[in-house]
């Protein structure tokens, strides 16, 4: 018998079994992942919020994995087939693949070749030919000749002559061969490590689909070939572009019938005793093996594993996303300053949009600086007027259309009203054209056009990025790998758990936060932060985290998971504007009465606390895990995780890939990192690419590891195609710009064929010089 549930997971996780059962335990009763890995410790010997996803994904599959087993074997009996073996083999099953396996022979299917043969008397012939190779099988089968007959499943044509016999016997014997479940698994494990994926592009397709170009003749091992690679072969075949196929790595073509067994009908042949030594009936035999692999077998199993491929391709791509998205959202928060956004635009002039420290908007307006019209002058005189009046200190502005001529522009209003110690940052403005055509945009700002929402959103997204961007739909923010290429609900849930981790770490201001961040609060759901918004809009601020339980359809079991993450700015204690969940408040109490201190005195006195013993004030209900975070929190109530800001200064005078040059050292923001490098905004309207190759001067595996979203970072030019607006950047700032017309010089450490030996055993194909990788994997992130 396999081990239990809770026994798989605490293997998998590196865990006690009592840890899981007890976190199992947590989830099961509604807590969720934020509350259990915060305010849970004891429970699950603390367990951290990675560990917690990860279980909760892996028991879901468990779970369904024991209910189709029980289907499984209820099936199977029911139709009176259930030998002990069998019920061991099932029982003893890792994973539903291997339980597929056991059941195929049993389960229900339409009316097959191999029982249309068994209806008509063939499995003698069948049994005798593979018992004794040297019948000769023409002369064996005219015995079982009969002709069409009724049954109960339908008509039976019978036994018409030799051909149809042997043809019969062929069929069951096939069917028997590709049910063995052992032989399948054998056969499994063969192609996955010989396997090779090949595209080649659909003839006369080669213009239509250029944008698959690296993919028109191309074969990678499918162990080793990469998320993006996957995912763009895959697309090309769906947008029939590209034949791909799974072929094994012997086979240079499609095989011959009279061609020596491959490595996989060997197998067949060895599995079930068939050799060629001569004998009358070894062709026949020979080639029923061959028609197993080809028509049966490899058929399956190509399926198969083409829909691993894309479903591994696929959890790496949501992962990268998931990825860039948390980096993103916990970008450092300029914090509480008067704001004015600037969403660019040429034509349609420049929205600019002015918030208050808390993100009201105060006045908005439309320039034109740009052509047509070109005027600067206005422009800049209306927004010094606007910075003045609402005492303006940061100018936050869209990296679309413009943005550089915009940022020219804010520069100048810099140097012309120094007096008004403006700075100006470019941010990135991905979702916001979603944010302001929503309804809750709408609702937020129901007096705006839709163009100011826009800027209202860039100069708040600056302000604080995680509270504006959990207005938008995850999908939205751009920040993804091949993101239309996924199942569409497993990103979603993925992300949506990286929002719901983010925005717990953080914590959030009940009294200011909107209803998408409340919605993101651990145990609140939509209606319920509705719900808080409306209690304070007609009730007024929250004075103390007690005062939520007088919310409408708030109750005790949503306030307990909710509480520690919701904060209370200057209310009536000091613990409410503090991660301390309100169960812990007679704890703290226990503390202050030891120390003879009041909370107001003790908070932030990092001296005295760290001279406690977390251990003195342990009991039942607290363990030492808990009063270990609580006093960590008095020292600095409410900490925010996320750093301190900083911006990247765009190098003046470029401003547009005309402007770059060889070995040019600009500073720029990473937009997004890919399996294959990361994308890097430096100002000239197109994101350069540092190929994973190029973001360090050790070997880098996951460009996570190096880079993330938003962070600030040196580059240097590499390489410059204006035509196909392509720029090749590295972050070793020792390399320099190949010579005109020379090839791509690599470092020894940095050799393509080395690396992948050592770290991935990638065959030699799939490798390439950095800088010519690199300009091969623009084309595959965006799309």
């Amino acid at each position: 018998m396999l081990p239990s549930i809770e026994q798989r997971l605490a293997v998998e996780l590196v865990a006690k079994p009592q840890q899981i059962a007890a976190a199992i335990t947590l989830l099961d009763e509604g807590a969720t992942v934020p509350f259990i890995s915060r305010y849970r410790k004891e429970a699950t010997g603390g367990l951290d919020d990675t560990q917690l996803r990860l279980l909760e994904q892996r028991l879901s599959y468990l779970r369904e994995l024991e209910q189709r087993r029980e289907a499984i074997v209820n099936s199977i009996t029911e139709q009176g087939k259930m030998t002990p073996l069998l019920l061991d083999a099932i029982m003893h099953a890792e994973d539903k693949t291997g339980l597929e396996d056991l059941y195929l022979p049993y389960k229900i299917k339409r009316r097959t070749k191999a029982q249309i043969a068994l209806e008509a008397g063939l499995l003698p012939l069948a049994e005798a030919l593979i018992a004794d190779p040297t019948l000769v099988p023409e002369e064996a089968a005219t015995a079982y000749l009969k002709a069409p007959f009724k049954t109960d499943a339908g008509d039976n044509p019978g036994v018409a002559d030799a051909k149809a016999a042997l043809d019969g016997a062929r069929q069951i014997l096939m069917e028997r061969f590709a049910e063995d479940a052992t032989l399948l698994q054998q056969c499994r494990a063969y192609l996955q490590e010989h396997g090779i994926v090949e595209s080649l592009v659909i003839e006369g397709k080669q213009d239509e689909g250029a944008k698959y170009a690296d993919y028109f003749a191309y074969t990678e091992s499918i162990m080793s070939i990469p998320s993006h690679r996957a995912l763009a072969i895959l697309r090309g075949r769906r947008e029939e572009m590209l034949n791909v196929v799974l072929r094994l790595d012997t086979e240079e073509e499609k095989p011959k019938w009279d061609a020596p067994l491959n490595p996989c009908e060997g197998r067949i042949a060895h599995f079930f005793k068939i050799s060629n030594q001569g004998r009358a009936a070894d062709k026949w035999l020979a080639d029923t093996v061959r028609w197993c692999w080809r028509v049966k077998v490899f058929m399956h199993l190509e399926s198969e594993l083409m829909g691993q491929l894309r479903e591994r391709a696929e959890l790496e791509a949501i992962n990268v996303f998931a990825l860039n998205l948390k980096a993103l959202l916990l970008a450092a928060p300029a914090g509480q300053h008067a704001t004015m956004g600037l969403d660019p635009g040429l034509r349609t002039g420049v929205k600019v949009a002015i918030v208050d420290a808390t993100g009201k908007v105060l006045e908005y307006s439309t320039i034109y600086p740009h052509q047509p019209r070109n005027d600067w002058d206005g422009s800049l005189h209306t927004l010094a007027q606007l910075a003045a009046k609402h005492n303006v200190s940061l100018i936050s502005i869209g990296n679309g259309t413009a943005s550089r001529e915009t940022d020219k522009l804010a520069q100048d209003l810099i140097k012309l009203r120094p007096e008004l110690k403006l700075r100006k940052i470019v941010v990135s403005e991905a979702g916001a054209s979603v944010y302001s055509a929503s309804e809750f945009a709408s609702k937020e700002l129901p007096d705006l056009d839709v163009t100011i929402r826009g800027a209202v959103s860039i100069a708040r997204r600056l302000q604080d990025p995680l509270a504006e961007l959990v207005k938008i739909d995850p999908k939205s923010i751009g920040v993804g790998q091949y993101q239309h290429d996924v199942s569409q609900s497993q990103l979603a849930k993925s992300l949506d758990a990286v929002v719901e981790d983010c925005v717990n770490a953080v914590g959030v201001d009940v009294n200011t936060a909107s209803v998408p961040l409340l919605a993101r609060v651990s145990g609140l759901s939509n209606s319920v932060a509705q719900s808080i918004v409306n209690y304070r809009d007609t009730q007024g601020r929250f004075d103390s985290r007690a005062a939520l339980r007088k919310v409408p359809r708030l109750g005790d079991k949503t306030f307990e998971q909710a509480a520690g993450f919701l904060r209370v700015m200057d209310g009536e204690s000091p613990l409410d504007a503090s991660a301390v969940h309100p169960e812990s408040y007679p704890l703290v109490e226990k503390i202050l009465a030891d120390l003879k201190r009041d909370v107001k005195s003790v908070i932030g006195d990092a001296g005295l606390l760290k001279t406690l013993n977390p251990a003195k004030y342990a009991d039942e209900k607290f363990g030492v895990p808990t009063i270990s975070d609580i006093l960590k929190e008095l020292e600095k109530p409410g900490r925010d995780p996320r750093p301190e800001f900083s911006t990247a200064t765009f190098k003046e005078g470029v401003e547009e890939i005309r402007d770059l040059r060889p070995d040019m050292i600009l500073e720029g923001v990473v937009t997004n990192v890919a399996a294959f490098g990361a994308f890097v905004d430096i100002g000239v309207h197109q994101d350069g690419l540092v190929h994973i190759s190029a973001l360090s001067n050790t070997f880098v595996k996951d460009p996570h590891t190096v880079v993330k979203a938003g962070q600030v970072v040196k580059v240097k030019v590499l390489e410059v195609d204006e035509k196909r607006k392509r720029i090749a950047l590295t972050m070793r700032l020792t390399d320099s710009a190949p010579q005109p017309g020379a090839q791509p010089v690599q470092r020894a450490d940095r050799d393509d064929a080395k690396r992948l030996s050592q770290h991935q055993k990638q065959p030699a194909q799939a490798a390439a010089p950095a800088n010519s990788a690199m300009a091969a994997a623009f084309a595959k992130l965006r799309s």
